[in-house]
């Protein structure tokens, strides 16, 4: 069993509970301001009290992100917040700016504070310079191979280290990116970046009589998405993370639906507690996800950009979280469209995982037998023969 931390993101209340049910050690989540996803649902103050209070009742950890690159007017309410953030049991605040930094350990000394991927961190000597300047965790820039996190630990082992392995990634040096705000007037790095690097693009020119016209750069029919990075899968090289010194495993995903939060931190979990990763990787493949890749992690590659538009649609599909069961029922909410005599798979952290049942009885809200569940958000009663528990998922094999 590894000792390392699984990280997993929360855009809102909902997703938290689906994080902290399927097994992440800690959550990290976003107030309404301040944070580099202001286009997720996020939190207001009474919610990140509540998300820290159950975290903590859980034995868990709570970050908070505030990660912006700050401008002059932001700092007189960044004070406040951040006094507000120790007050209310956050475990940490994720920063990457001076600016910021300084503000919060002016205005909430005793808040550990963790140094975003958005600052670039590609050395020892950087770790070691954030060390001094009271951060106790610092989140690695994606660049970097095993070998130089391993140095990175030896150098600096009282201070935390932090890497992603799963998730979208961005074709810009560790996020740093200022194509959004160019091209559509929304600063990325202040949270609103609106992924212009996953579009199509076409050379635009004009000849000698001053007509303009565009010339396609064509991979294929679709046309080459040449700024479209891969997705990380560093699954298989946990052990190693782990041996490098690595202390926490972080999944992106703030803006990811809760299916795909339980699905991913679901085998991770089950991997980093000793179950089979081989088996458990193409848990990996049941989501909407780019190609993969290990990115940087054992050294060059030049093979992390997708020259595809689309993300794959994974090989299942979201059907119904469950709310609980009755006299044999579980009573379910719907996501999906579903029918009876579909076959539907469980989703859980418990002994349930991956085991499957037909829809034969079913019943919708008003008790009436129904063949099918097409009332979006409706609550239907399907016959189970597990015993299945709130929280867990169904899905369907597509």
């Amino acid at each position: 069993m590894m000792k390392t931390e699984l990280l997993a993101p929360a855009g809102n209340a909902s997703k938290l509970e689906t994080a902290l049910y399927f097994g992440a050690d800690a959550v990290y989540v976003g107030g309404k301001a301040f944070s580099l996803r202001s286009f997720a649902d996020n939190f207001s103050e009474d919610g990140l009290r509540t998300a820290a209070e159950r975290a903590h009742a859980l034995g868990k950890k709570l970050y908070v992100a505030v990660n912006i690159f700050a401008r002059n007017p932001d700092f007189g309410a960044l004070s406040d917040y951040f006094s507000f953030l120790r007050e209310s049991g956050a475990d940490a605040a994720i920063v990457s700016d001076p600016g910021v930094i300084y503000a919060a350990k002016k205005s909430a000394p005793g808040l550990p504070l963790h140094l975003s991927t958005q600052a670039n961190t590609t050395n020892k000597y950087a770790v070691k310079f954030w060390s001094e300047q009271g951060i106790s965790r610092v989140i690695l820039a994606r660049e970097l191979s095993l070998p130089e996190i391993a140095e990175i630990k030896d150098f600096v082992p009282e201070t935390e280290i932090e890497v992603f392995v799963h998730g979208a990634m961005c074709i810009s040096y560790s996020g740093r990116c200022l194509l959004s705000d160019y091209l559509d007037g929304r600063p990325s790095n202040r949270g609103a970046c609106v992924q212009a690097c996953r579009r199509s693009y076409r050379l635009q020119t004009s000849n000698s009589a001053g007509e303009e016209f565009s010339l396609p750069v064509e991979e294929d029919a679709q046309g080459t998405y040449l700024l479209n990075s891969k997705d990380l899968n560093l699954f298989f090289r946990l052990s190693e993370l782990e041996k490098a010194g690595v202390d926490s495993f972080k999944i992106e995903g703030r803006m990811k639906s809760e299916y795909y939060l339980a699905t991913v931190i679901n085998a991770y979990r089950r991997a980093m507690d000793g179950g089979n990763a081989e088996k458990l990787c193409g848990e990996l493949d049941n989501v909407a996800h780019r190609e993969y890749t290990e990115a940087f992690v054992c050294g060059k590659n030049p093979q992390t950009v997708s020259y595809r538009d689309n993300q794959t649609k994974g090989n299942c599909t979201y059907i119904a979280n469950v709310l609980g069961m009755e006299d044999g029922f579980a009573v379910v909410q719907m996501r999906n469209r579903f029918h009876a005599g579909d076959e539907l798979e469980v989703l859980s952290p418990g002994e349930n995982f991956g085991k499957s049942f037909p829809v034969q009885d079913m019943f919708d809200g008003t008790g009436e037998r129904s063949e099918d569940a097409k009332l979006v958000l409706g609550t239907y009663k399907i016959a189970c023969p597990y015993r299945l528990a709130q929280g867990d998922i169904l899905r369907r094999r597509n």
